[in-house]
Order: structure tokens, then sequence, then C-alpha cells
């Protein structure tokens, strides 16, 4: 009743989500009728289901477990896996769409959807048995179970293959031993796609569930980003793991890897989420706020920084729209994918930090989303590939030459 009541004072205190997303190049012509109707439905499932809680839900530090089911029923999970498997059966310009209107709202949000569809369904759909498809894929993509994906532990986030989670085989199963660090959606999740390394040092994937003795999953707290996402630990003590649950189609870093494309592929298009809401924010700011006389938008400097933002979300909209084509056609490089995420991020936190100076003393208050997009955009700059590790992957791509080994 408590939480009903917050969640009620939160609609009443917030303003209307009035977004309209910026389209200066006429890029919509590019998009077929069922992008701008998916497009649509996402903005207005955000319109109703996020943007009036996600102040206080940020605030609170509260994940608010209850959307899973709901992004289930939108259709947010899996976009691009096939529709008997539970999933959308969408192409990757739909997913992009999806995943740029979740990150509107929130970039926690987001991170929640975006692990669940290419970081645990991919997965599961791509390497998993005809078995583990049908027992799994249908539960995550209706939002039924929540799950995550084990890469990153406490001493190896950049250098992933430095892993030190092992399993052994037991004759009739196999046993499961380490920790990993930093797993959005660990502290709910219901099934975990771990990598591990067998006792030849191969990679594999294999498929935790909750409940299996040994397996626990300790939330972080204390974050100052992305605090509307549930983010954790995954403990692995003797965990007895069923041979069936080995993922059987790939094994090697190369398997992690790919997931990790899809899964940046996505951000590259939340990226531009937060971007645009953050830029509609202060082009409103900058026309309602007066002083010395006039509104601020009047203002050279003012109308410098807004036709700035507006040109980096262009150009990053163009990028994104290229690669969602590339992904279609199957010749997206990760590379490619790289440069998307690098830049989108860059050029997004570029534009909240401006925004923030439009709003003035305002734009650190939760009244505007544009201190939570900025804090938030601090993580997606880091995970899934630091913004470092991207310029060096790119650098090898134009070099021939690996400079982080």
């Amino acid at each position: 009743m408590a939480s009903h009541t917050l969640e009620q004072k939160a609609v009443k205190s917030m303003k209307q989500d009035l977004f309209d997303h910026p389209d200066f190049y006429a890029i919509d012509s590019l998009l077929t009728e069922e992008h701008k109707l998916i497009r649509s439905s996402i903005r207005d499932f955000v319109k109703k289901e996020i943007s009036p809680y996600i102040e206080d839900w940020a605030q609170r530090a509260h994940f608010p477990y209850e959307i899973v089911k709901k992004f289930g029923d939108i259709g947010a999970f899996g976009p691009s896996i096939p529709t008997e498997y539970g999933g959308g059966g969408l192409d990757y310009i739909s997913y992009g769409l999806i995943m740029q209107e979740i990150e509107r709202g929130d970039s926690g949000m987001r991170s929640t959807a975006s692990v669940q569809g290419s970081l645990v369904m991919y997965p599961i759909y791509k390497f998993g048995s005809e078995a583990q498809r049908k027992k799994y894929l249908p539960k995550l993509g209706s939002g039924e179970w929540l799950g995550c994906f084990g890469l990153t532990e406490p001493d190896h986030g950049s250098n992933p293959s430095g892993m030190v989670t092992n399993f052994r085989d037991m004759g009739d199963h196999y046993l499961l031993n380490g920790a990993k660090m930093w797993i959005s959606n660990s502290p709910k999740a219901d099934v975990a796609v771990v990598w591990a390394k067998n006792e030849e040092g191969r990679i594999h994937g294999l498929i935790v569930e909750r409940g299996m003795e040994g397996f626990s999953t300790p939330e972080t707290h204390g974050k100052w980003s992305l605090r509307a996402s549930a983010t954790g630990e995954l403990v692995f003590d003797n965990v007895k793991v069923p041979k069936e649950n080995l993922l059987p189609g790939k094994s090697g870093l190369g398997a992690p890897m790919m997931c990790l494309d899809s899964a940046r592929y996505g951000i590259a298009w939340g990226a531009i989420g937060a971007a645009m809401d953050c830029y509609d924010s202060a082009r409103r700011y900058a026309v309602e706020r007066i002083q010395f006389g006039k509104p601020i938008a009047s203002f050279q400097l003012v109308q410098k920084k807004l036709a700035e933002m507006l040109t980096e979300i262009t150009k990053a909209q163009l990028l994104n729209w290229r690669l969602g084509t590339l992904m279609n056609e199957g010749k997206a490089t990760t590379s490619q994918i790289s440069l998307a995420k690098r830049n989108n991020i860059e050029i997004a936190l570029d534009i909240a930090r401006e925004a923030r100076q439009i709003h003035g003393g305002m734009g650190i208050t939760g009244e505007y989303p544009i201190m939570r997009h900025m804090a938030n955009l601090e993580s997606v700059i880091t995970y899934e590939g630091t913004h470092d590790i991207h310029l060096l992957i790119l650098g090898k791509e134009i070099t021939g030459i690996q400079a982080f080994v």
C-alpha cells in the first residue's frame, strides 16, 4: 500500500511526458510503417509505465520487478528471436528502435531488456540445443522468467579470457566454481547464462538456474548510476549443473563476444534515446526560462548548444540506421558495432552535460531527467566494452595490430 501511494504521488508530481523525437533529416522516411508502429507502441508504453515513476525509482534505488512481465507483454524481450521460441521475429532496425525508446525512459530499464534479449535469449537460441530453446526461451520472452549473463569477474573485466570461473566433469554432472561481478538482473534472475572454463581451459556457456545448491546472487548496493536497475554478483560454490545445461553449439571466447555484439548494437540505439530526451528537455526549458527579460533560447550560446546537440543526434541516427541495415543483411562487423557504441554514448554524455548547463540548477534535480541520464550513461560508456577498449578494437581494424595484449 505504501509503495502504491508513492507511485500515485509520483504520477501527480510528474510533468506530462510530451516527448517527440527530433528528425531533422527525415530519417523516418527510411523506416517502414511497421518500424514506426513498433516505435510508437513502445513510446506509448514508456510514457505510461516508466516516465511517471522513474525519478522516484531512481531516487529510491528501486528496481520495479513488475516491469519484467510488462516488457514481456509488449515484446521487448528478444525482438529478433523467432516467434516460435517466444521472440518477436522482428528485424534489427525494429530491435534498435525498441531499445532507443526504452532508454529514452531510462538506461537501467533498457539494460533489463537488452540483457534478457541479447545476452540470455540470444545465446540460448544461437548456441543452445532444441530442448534448451523450448524450455527457456518462451518463459524468458514472456517475462515469466528473468535472466542474466555472467562473463565479467572481479579481476577480469576488459580481459574476459583470463576468467577463473571453472567447471569440472563429475560424470553425471558438472561442478561449477567461481564468481561474476557487475551483473545486471542477477539479484532477481531465475536463470543465468554463465561462461566458465573446463578442465582444458576452454570457455563454455552453461545455464544455471536459481535454486541450484551453492548458487547465490548478492545484490550490489550504493550505486550512483543505473539506480533503477538490479545489479549484483553471481557466486558459484560447488554448484552441480546438469550436463544438459551446457550450451552445445559453440565454445571459446568468440561465443560470448557474439552475444556482446548483439547487445552493443542495442546500446548504440539506446544511448541516442537518452540523448534525445536530454535535448528535448533542454529545448523546452530554454524556450520557457526567462532571464534578462527574455527566453534563454534567444541567447547565442544556448542556441549553439542546441544546434550542436541536434547535429550529433542526427549523425547518430543515420549511423544507427545504416548499421541496422547491415545487421539485417548479416554484414555488420564487430568493429562497425564498436564504432557506433563508442560514438553514440560519447555524444549522448556530451549532450546530457550541455543540457544540464541549459537547465542551470534545475538540471541537478529530479524534476528533469538530465542528471539521471548523465549518471546512467557513465555506466553505459563502461559496460560491454569500455570506451577505450572500443577505440582499440577500431585501432586494430585500421592497423592490423592488436594494442591491448
